[in-house]
């Protein structure tokens, strides 16, 4: 899937797109089909970068009721033509979290579009797990058949249907479909069922990787193998060093933390920086300016993981370095230092948006620091990461930054973050938010009665509305 192209964010369409409150607030206001347009564009087009983690389901199923918006479009777009040519489930998977939660508002033609889908679609898997969580079990029954067809009743169809019933997300489908009254139904799914059983069991008994008794030596030589064939396993090998070395290993494990082949240097790295060895950050340094940039990137991971006194040290010796090792630096001073480390960690905080952006990876840890911190002075960096990042996970972030480090926070960005897409935003929001503002009391009321909202923002929102909170 190619990276989406986010409008600006002072655009309806790019208000929605990242998620946030004032999208909703400024679609409500806007003319409907103008916001029905920029609504389907984002559904049919998932804005997230990482569609597995960011949340959007719920906010647009929010909006598409809001605007009693017609699911024409979505429809169109299940049942195109690119449906059999493009099995990413990133094409649809967005469309079909939409239609779950429109269904468990009671959108009959949402539950209809996905009986549909999961009978005849691609992604039928993803809209089976949506009416598992939903549909009654007659209306699963009914699936049982167009659903089995896709598995020929020969030995490599019925391997992928052992693999589908053993790896589902959902298993209700399965579980009804197993007591089926149509006995060729349920005597098929049970075999499933018995095969995924037992193939489970007989992985167990296989298992790969280090054995008891193993040498620091087959360690390294386990961890290279990994990396020649293009797996890192520097990770699993340090933590087998640690069952497999003893004192007297320490100058072999040195030795290819200094100059051995990559996966060892790796794994020497990580295991020297976890245990916290005296000669872990002067390796460290030499590896991370030194070597290959596999070696490099481990040699920062390493280093980044310590809890020692002597790493923070070292991080505010490294701060301000231009470099990786540096950036490193900032991360650790952000999570482990002190009010004494708050100009170097704004430092970095402001160096990270002008070198790389809004969205930049670092950011997220320095964001938390700058809360964690309470640097006032970087509430300005946290308005503008907030305003304009297309990650809706950082903007909750910055919003927690915020509430630590902005005065205007309750009156401002608070009050959009109750209608945010993350269920932590609109968490914090329901802790901070004003309550001058009509709105906000009204979308308070909201969530605290909505099934579909999660039951921490539920748990905050009392605490302001409930019978012992201040009156709103």
């Amino acid at each position: 899937m190619f990276d989406p192209v986010i409008a600006p964010s002072g655009t309806l369409l790019g208000l929605l797109q990242r998620g946030r409150g004032d999208g909703t607030l400024h679609a409500l206001t806007a003319p409907r089909a103008e916001a029905l347009a920029a609504l389907n564009h984002c559904v049919l087009r998932d804005p997230r970068h990482d569609w597995q983690v960011e949340n959007r389901s719920l906010y647009y199923a929010r909006l598409y009721l809001d605007l009693s918006g017609e699911l024409d479009e979505i429809e169109r777009h299940l049942f195109d033509a690119e449906d059999i040519l493009d099995d990413c489930e990133s094409r649809t998977g967005l469309a079909l979290a939409v239609l779950g939660h429109l269904a468990s508002y009671g959108r009959r033609d949402a539950l209809e579009l996905l009986r549909r889908y999961a009978a005849s679609g691609t992604n039928w898997a993803w809209a089976l797990d949506e009416l598992a969580l939903r549909d009654d079990d007659a209306g699963l029954r009914a699936l049982a058949v167009p659903v089995l067809a896709r598995f020929p009743a020969d030995p490599e169809g019925e391997a992928a249907l052992v693999a589908q019933v053993r790896d589902a997300f959902e298993p209700r489908p399965w579980r009804l479909w197993a007591d089926d009254s149509r006995e060729s139904i349920a005597t098929r799914v049970r075999a499933a069922q018995e095969q995924g059983s037992f193939d489970r069991w007989q992985r167990q008994l296989r298992p790969t990787g280090p054995r008891p008794g193993w040498s620091v030596r087959a360690v390294f030589e386990w961890a290279q193998q990994g990396l020649d064939r293009g797996a890192a396993l520097h990770v699993p090998a340090a933590r087998c060093l640690t069952a497999v070395a003893g004192p007297e290993d320490r100058p072999e494990i040195l030795q290819a933390a200094r100059d051995g082949g990559d996966g060892a240097r790796c794994t020497a790295l990580r295991y020297l920086a976890d245990s916290n060895d005296p000669d872990a950050l002067d390796l460290i340094e030499a590896a991370a300016t030194g070597g290959t940039a596999t070696v490099g990137e481990a040699a920062v991971d390493a280093f980044e993981r310590m809890r020692s006194v002597a790493a923070v040290e070292r991080a505010r010796r490294w701060a301000e370095r231009p470099d990786a090792l540096g950036a490193a630096a900032g991360r650790m001073l952000a999570c482990r230092g002190g009010t004494k480390d708050s100009e170097l960690v704004l430092g970095a905080l402001r160096e990270a948006v002008r070198g790389e952006g809004p969205d930049a990876p670092t950011l997220w840890t320095l964001v938390d620091g700058a809360g964690r911190l309470g640097i006032v002075c970087a509430a300005p960096v946290l308005r503008h990461v907030y305003r304009e990042t297309a990650s809706s996970h950082l903007r909750g972030r910055a919003a927690r930054a915020l509430a630590a480090t902005d005065p205007s926070f309750p009156a401002g960005f608070a009050v959009e973050c109750l209608w945010d897409c993350e269920e932590s935003t609109r968490e914090v929001a329901a802790r901070h938010a004003e309550t001058g503002d009509a709105r906000v009391v009204d979308q308070l009321r909201r969530l605290a009665s909505d099934p579909a909202e999660e039951a921490e923002v539920q748990t905050a929102v009392r605490s302001r509305i409930g019978p012992d909170a201040p009156a709103v």
